[in-house]
């Protein structure tokens, strides 16, 4: 069964939905389970902080800690052993970062942008405000010189990974009396957000397939962190209705397009190798929590189709047989060279490969939902207690995940009668499985060597042009035979 999609625009219809009604559940798009309304909906901003962490997750680590708790202390001390994590960081802000082709030098902005996450975070949990000092001296630097994100087209992915992540270091700290938070979101919104959202319409240039879907990811982590940091309703709405109805790789049914009777459901990037497949599955992660810290549940979107995916990942990624349904994506750019890629089945793995995303995802579902996802339960376990940027190798792999998840996301199971309400305080959203959020996800059951995983297939994109334009695509999104077990089409 061939399913074509013609466009890799954000369609006419998803545009408007996402603009025109704001602060709805429309805008939100069709299916969304709200456990309560976003704070925009009381207000004119978002719960803050308000991405990865809020108010009560920060809470609880700094309370956990203090309290000589495991895991947190040793999550804890993995985040203060890391040399980003250290007050007095000196930053080296540019005018101009570079990522693709020559002249490369954005190893000083992850470099730069760790150390400020790592330095607010540990200053939530110890208090010392040295740390905190730190992260807005180094935000602060980088708000006042960058201009422009230069190269080939791996600069979209600097755009998604850095924006997302900048945002969510800022967040940590945008309360301090000498964070520049405006300009720092003059910053975000000028500088790396458009690159994000020009990827989602246009695709630089390319079929829609052409990209994998770490790429989508990457540039709707980035719209969403930014849409919440800067109180953009309808920036936020295209981030969500992408996520579920985008024409690229990263919307979850393109991602993960087959779902099989036991429970687990296919990652569309395990054909490719398993970096990159770890790598989606952390950003779709990340993506779901920020949302999830706005009352907006994506963790439970269409059955759980995530944790289905995730559970595939981890079983996989530990030696597991899992099944692959062969398909081909479309290559090329738009009105020029054109071609195809056939993927027969899932990548070899190395078992002993890892990323630190698990956290996140194991707690959310197993202890926020209660539900079973042993595979995701025994690969969280290996990877603790995880480090962050600077503990996954040197290069910029190690640094697409901002980690220390057992630190920040272990977390007591919850109770049914715990609080339904996402407030502009932080607190979370109720943890308590909705009817439509309940998956059958069914169970039975060294660090990775820092290689450039998000750069890794350069030579599958193609060269953006400024005047491409809003052009449709012709040939689009190839997916042969793939259909899930209910008969839904998956690239819709």
């Amino acid at each position: 069964m061939t399913h074509v999609t013609s466009t890799s625009l954000i369609s006419r219809r998803t545009m408007l939905r996402a603009t025109g009604a704001a602060g709805t559940v429309a805008a939100l798009g069709v299916g969304t389970t709200l456990l309560a309304p976003p704070a925009a909906a009381a207000g004119s901003t978002y719960a803050h902080p308000g991405l990865l962490h809020t108010t009560t997750d920060l809470a609880r680590m700094a309370a956990k800690v203090k309290a000589g708790a495991a895991p947190y202390t040793a999550g804890y001390a993995r985040l203060t052993a890391n040399r980003h994590a250290q007050s007095g960081w000196t930053p080296n802000p540019q005018t101009t970062i570079t990522r693709g082709g020559s002249g490369q030098n954005y190893a000083i902005l992850y470099n730069d942008i760790h150390a400020a996450y790592q330095n607010g975070l540990r200053y939530h949990v110890s208090g010392d405000a040295a740390h905190a000092d730190t992260a807005v001296a180094i935000l602060n630097a980088w708000s006042a010189k960058l201009t422009t994100l230069a190269g080939n087209a791996d600069r979209f992915l600097a755009a998604g990974l850095y924006g997302y992540q900048f945002a969510n270091a800022a967040e940590l700290v945008r309360d301090h009396p000498d964070f520049e938070l405006d300009r720092f979101k003059e910053m975000l919104s000028g500088v790396f957000a458009p690159l994000s959202d020009s990827f989602l319409v246009q695709h630089n240039g390319a079929v829609v397939s052409n990209y994998w879907t770490n790429w989508d990811l990457a540039a709707m982590a980035c719209v969403l962190a930014t849409g919440i940091l800067c109180d953009d309703k309808a920036q936020v709405g295209r981030a969500v209705d992408y996520f579920k109805h985008g024409d690229g790789l990263g919307s979850i049914r393109n991602a993960i397009p087959v779902v099989h009777d036991d429970g687990l459901a296919e990652w569309l990037e395990a054909g490719r190798d398993q970096g990159h497949a770890l790598l989606g599955v952390g950003l779709m992660a990340t993506f779901c929590e920020m949302a999830w810290n706005q009352g907006i549940d994506l963790y439970g979107y269409d059955d759980s189709r995530f944790l289905k995916g995730a559970q595939y990942v981890a079983k996989w990624s530990m030696g597991g047989e899992v099944p692959f349904t062969a398909n081909t994506r479309a290559k090329g750019a738009v009105n020029g060279w054109s071609g195809s890629e056939t993927v027969a089945g899932a990548a070899g793995v190395d078992p002993g490969m890892t990323r630190p995303i698990w956290a996140l995802i194991a707690n959310h579902y197993t202890k926020r939902r209660g539900l079973s996802a042993s595979y995701l339960t025994r690969i969280a376990a290996k990877s603790s207690p995880e480090g962050g940027g600077g503990d996954y190798g040197p290069n910029s792999g190690g640094y697409d995940q901002l980690g220390f998840g057992t630190l920040a996301f272990t977390r007591d199971r919850s109770t049914p009668s715990a609080s339904p309400s996402a407030t502009a305080s932080g607190a979370a959203p109720d943890p308590r499985p909705q009817t439509d959020a309940s998956a059958s996800a069914s169970a039975s059951t060294t660090p990775a060597s820092g290689k450039d995983l998000a750069a890794t297939g350069s030579t599958d994109v193609v060269a953006w042009s400024a005047t491409a334009g809003l052009t449709a695509v012709a040939g689009g999104l190839l997916l042969l035979r793939r259909r899930d077990k209910a008969g839904r089409g998956t690239a819709e």
